[in-house]
């Protein structure tokens, strides 16, 4: 198990929606987050207008999908207010910077470099940069002190509200290493397989998980409009009779998982087994 951390909000007026300001207890990095309508009330605040990097948050309306746009800047302030003319979708922004003068503009890219590409393969949001720069080359000490920013950027920015640099699967470790947070999990429904992790935000259907063609009458409207969804974003792909799963994808209730999968409605904590085949029912009572 991690060690814990301390993190600290300060509301500037008060308000939950407004401008925010975290930061973790013994970190020298700092972010704020800002409304669109508000973006140039950063100009007061010498925290925004240092080199940095930022996120762009808001939704991709052709596809219903959440979207964010990855950047970094000499000063981020700066950047930002030409993002306001130049980029439609987004209604949030993130900005991180440091609170010394020691993060420069090469550390900024690196630091670009790796969050579009773990954000990239964390697959929450659509992210409207495409493939990531490449590195750029950083003196060995100065690497390992970005990546040591890059761990405390992830953890702020999941605590702030955005889980975009978070694998939506755990990795299992072995009886030798740390417990997982994960469990993996199975359902066979009418001959297809589908397999996932229950995680604490819910069920991950894995790549490769089978599911029905056949929706039956009692599929909610809810679960039919998510199954349509799969099926325009490519997450469900058509085979010859069923669907498969061509990514990871979280649910956030073993019901809504197994609704998908068998096309009707169903108790999802009697229908996900483990390896021993309890029901998810069972491993909570155990519990």
């Amino acid at each position: 198990m991690g060690k814990g951390k301390s993190i600290r909000i300060f509301l500037a007026d008060g308000n939950v929606t407004g401008i925010r300001h975290g930061e973790i207890v013994n970190w020298t990095g700092q972010a704020m987050m800002v409304p669109r309508k508000r973006y140039n009330e950063l100009k007061e605040w010498d925290e925004a207008s240092k080199p940095g990097v930022y996120f762009l948050f808001g939704e991709d309306d052709s596809r219903g999908e959440p979207m964010a746009y990855i950047g970094e800047s000499e000063n981020v302030y700066e950047r930002l207010k030409q993002h306001v003319d130049k980029k439609e979708f987004w209604n949030e922004a993130v900005l991180f910077t440091n609170k010394d003068e020691n993060l420069t503009k090469a550390h900024a890219k690196y630091l670009e470099s790796r969050l579009i590409g773990a954000a990239n393969e964390a697959s929450r949001y659509k992210i409207e940069n495409g493939t990531a720069p490449p590195l750029p080359n950083l003196p060995r000490g100065d690497r390992d002190a970005m990546d040591d920013f890059f761990d405390n950027l992830r953890l702020l920015l999941g605590a702030l509200g955005h889980k975009l640099l978070e694998s939506v699967s755990k990795v299992i470790v072995d009886d030798e290493g740390e417990s997982g947070t994960a469990i993996i999990i199975s359902m066979k429904q009418s001959g297809l397989i589908a397999n996932g992790q229950f995680t604490d935000e819910g069920v991950v259907v894995l790549p490769g998980s089978q599911a029905t063609n056949n929706v039956r009458s009692s599929l909610s409207d809810g679960y039919n409009k998510l199954r349509m969804k799969l099926i325009f974003t490519g997450v469900l792909e058509q085979k010859e009779d069923y669907f498969v799963f061509t990514r990871e994808y979280l649910f956030s209730s073993p019901s809504a998982a197994g609704a998908i999968v068998c096309g009707q409605a169903c108790n999802g904590r009697i229908i996900w087994k483990d390896d021993k085949g309890r029901t998810l029912k069972q491993i909570e009572e155990d519990a």
